[in-house]
Parts: structure tokens; C-alpha cells; sequence
């Protein structure tokens, strides 16, 4: 088999593996798992040797595991890297990343970011004589912001929750000018509609918790890369910290990336027909989704990525109405997280950036009237009706 496989068979099979099938035997001893279609949970943590000076290629869990290392080679796959990383959160996996500057170096980042990532820089990164720069990434002259002490450029894109677009490829050429690296936060999009390293980023990182799981039911985090010197380091980290991710929940996430493809096409489908439904509805006073033509990052995107995603941010005309929609709706749950196949909303000014002081979160648009909603796979036609019924 030497033509490339596609995105969505990807998410099912290794490229590799597939390859490798013209030359398998029908006989299922020499089958790797017995033949088994989901690949096994290795629930141990340690391996015995055949003997002295020989390994298995696995000694002990926190090092490696073999359930870990398949989710780790499809992520890196999906994500056209040369290794990738499988850690306990997505917090977990900007923490190790960080782990690779060191006291003194200054990194630019976006100030529309996760509120966890954030705190993460405010409260960690910062103590650990690592300096920050905010900027809007999007819009800002990003180039009289680097110094001889910057190492690297930060970005989400769209951005969390006010969907901001930044140009990837522009900002990869930016950054290898200035000899500093890109690190683009792949969350909201997945490797299905975006894949940064094609565009010249660095690295790439995940909460894995949302599209990759797409489950609600376990947390997970990723970091791909395609620089062997960065993959050296972070193998290194990983092993060195122990954050790497569990058996069982690399299983999970294994089992979520398998629908990855149907359940983003149909998320997407939902977020548009809800993100044009919202803007007829008079107590709404915006609608943010980069699908909607009028949205300013609507080209890049169009450029850069194969789809819109399906998280969509709007702002009611009063914070009463925002709070009355968070306590009347059913069928959408109110609760943090995002990318799951259940529709949630969530509240940023309380929840997912109430670590955020309150200046920045205002200045970034995220305003007590703001909502930020993750639309998941449920008929379209019911996720409407239950926003109609909490709007009256």
C-alpha cells in the first residue's frame, strides 16, 4: 500500500501498520495483540526482562507504556509530526513545554489564552524567571515586541473564548527571522481541520481532554513536534517528571480520536446553523464564529485550515439575560470544558478565565454578558429550541 491514507482513516489506523498488512501472514499467532481490533490497555506498571542487558523496549510505565506510545504515534500522525507526547492534562503539557526555557528567556503570547494557560505563566512561568509579553497576535506588530531574549511566540488560534485568527504562516515566518520558535495551541480546531506544523510552526499543543477525547469522560494533553532536538528534550521531561499519561486513559483517547472525523463534521454543522440562528435573536448583541463570512479571520482560516470548528461565543444585551440562558438551559449543559459530542456552555467570567484580573479579561471582550458555547452532535433543531426557550 503506498498511497497516503486520508485524515479520517488516520484516525482509525497507522499509516505504518496499514503498510505493513501486504506482508502479514493469515496465521493469527502473527498478529501483533492476538489480532485485537482495539488495542489492548496495558494496565502494569513495570516489564520484566528476558534477561540481563536485554529489554522489551518498555521497563517501566512512567518511561513508557505500550497503550501510551499507539495514542502518542497517532496524534503525531494526525499531526504530521516526527514524535508527540501523551501527558495527564493539557495543563500537563504547557507545563512540560515550559520546561524548556529557562530563567531569563522571554516569550511573546496572546492575551486572549485559555485562563489556565494564564495562570499558568502568571503564577509558574514567571517565578521560574521566565518573562511575558502579551499582545493581541492577530492584529498587533508582534515584530517590535521581540527582544534579544525572546525565545518564543505563544498563540491560540481561534483564540479562547473571543475566537481571534491568527495567521499561522505569517507568524512562522516572523518567528524563524527572528530565530525564535512558534508554539500555536491546536485545541479548538484538532488535527482534523488544522495541522500547524504543515504551516511552519514549531510545536503544537492540545488539551486532549476536548476534540481528540471528544467524550467528557477523561483528561489528557499532547505536545507534537517535528524538531528532533525539542523531541530529544521533551522525551527527556517526560520521563524526568512522570506526567505522562495513564494506560487507561491513553485508551480512551484512543477510542475518541476513532470518530474524531464524523464527530467534528457534524459539531460544525450544528455550530453554524446555531452561530446564524443567534444572529437573529434581538436580546443578542454579537455572535463570534470564524465560519460566519463577516468574522475578520473568516479568510485566514479559509487559508489555513479545512473548517470552522464548532465553538461559538455570543453576548447577550444584559447580564441578566446571560445568567437567566446559564440557569434555564436543559438539553446544553452549563459546565466548563469544551469538545465533547454533549453541547455545554460555559460562563468565562467565572469559570474557565476567573483567574484572569478582571482588566484583561475586559479588554480581551470577555465581558459579564459574554457566553461561550461548545456545540456538540445532538440535532441541530433541538439545541435551538432549548436556546429559544432559555432567551424568553
Amino acid at each position: 500500500m503506498s498511497k497516503s491514507l486520508s485524515i479520517e482513516t488516520k484516525c482509525l489506523h497507522l499509516e505504518s501498520e496499514s503498510q505493513n498488512q501486504d506482508e502479514k501472514s493469515d496465521c493469527i499467532e502473527h498478529c501483533n495483540h492476538y489480532g485485537a481490533i482495539s488495542f489492548p490497555i496495558y494496565q502494569t506498571a513495570t516489564y520484566a526482562h528476558p534477561r540481563v542487558g536485554k529489554s522489551t523496549g518498555f521497563d517501566y510505565s512512567r518511561l513508557q507504556n505500550p497503550t501510551r506510545e499507539q495514542l502518542e504515534k497517532t496524534v503525531c500522525q494526525l499531526e504530521h509530526g516526527t514524535d508527540a507526547f501523551a501527558l495527564s492534562t493539557g495543563m500537563a503539557a504547557i507545563a512540560l513545554l515550559m520546561e524548556i526555557f529557562k530563567p531569563g528567556d522571554h516569550l511573546i503570547v496572546d492575551s486572549d489564552l485559555y485562563g489556565g494557560t494564564i495562570r499558568l505563566f502568571d503564577n509558574v512561568s514567571i517565578k521560574n524567571g521566565i518573562t511575558f509579553t502579551r499582545a493581541n497576535c492577530a492584529t498587533d506588530d508582534l515584530k517590535s515586541l521581540i527582544t534579544p531574549q525572546t525565545k518564543a511566540i505563544y498563540i491560540e488560534t481561534p483564540t479562547n473564548p473571543m475566537m481571534n485568527v491568527t495567521d499561522i504562516k505569517k507568524t512562522a515566518e516572523l518567528a524563524h527571522k527572528n530565530k525564535i520558535l512558534l508554539i500555536v495551541d491546536n485545541t479548538f480546531m484538532s488535527p482534523y481541520f488544522q495541522n500547524p506544523l504543515d504551516l511552519d510552526a514549531d510545536i503544537v499543543v492540545h488539551s486532549g481532554t476536548k476534540f481528540l477525547a471528544g467524550h467528557n469522560d477523561t483528561l489528557a494533553g499532547f505536545i507534537v513536534t517535528a524538531n528532533q532536538q525539542i523531541n530529544e528534550e521533551l522525551r527527556f521531561l517526560i520521563k524526568t517528571t512522570g506526567s505522562g499519561l495513564a494506560p487507561f486513559d491513553s485508551w480512551l483517547v484512543l477510542r475518541g480520536i476513532k470518530t474524531l472525523a464524523v464527530r467534528m463534521e457534524k459539531a460544525q454543522q450544528n455550530a453554524l446553523k446555531i452561530a446564524q440562528w443567534l444572529k437573529t435573536q434581538k436580546n443578542v448583541t454579537k455572535v463570534i464564529y470564524p465560519g460566519l463570512p463577516e468574522h475578520p479571520g473568516y479568510k485566514i482560516m479559509k487559508k489555513q485550515s479545512r473548517g470552522f470548528g464548532s465553538m461559538v461565543t455570543f453576548r447577550l444585551d444584559s447580564t441578566e439575560k446571560a445568567l437567566s440562558i446559564l440557569e434555564k438551559v436543559r438539553l446544553i449543559k452549563y459546565a466548563e470544558s469544551l469538545g465533547g459530542v454533549e453541547s455545554l456552555i460555559t460562563y468565562p467570567t467565572t469559570q474557565t478565565h476567573a483567574d484572569v484580573p478582571e482588566e484583561l479579561r475586559l479588554k480581551n471582550g470577555i465581558t459579564p454578558e459574554t457566553l461561550r458555547l461548545s456545540v456538540g452532535i445532538e440535532n441541530a433543531g433541538d439545541l435551538i429550541a432549548d436556546l429559544e426557550q432559555a432567551l424568553k
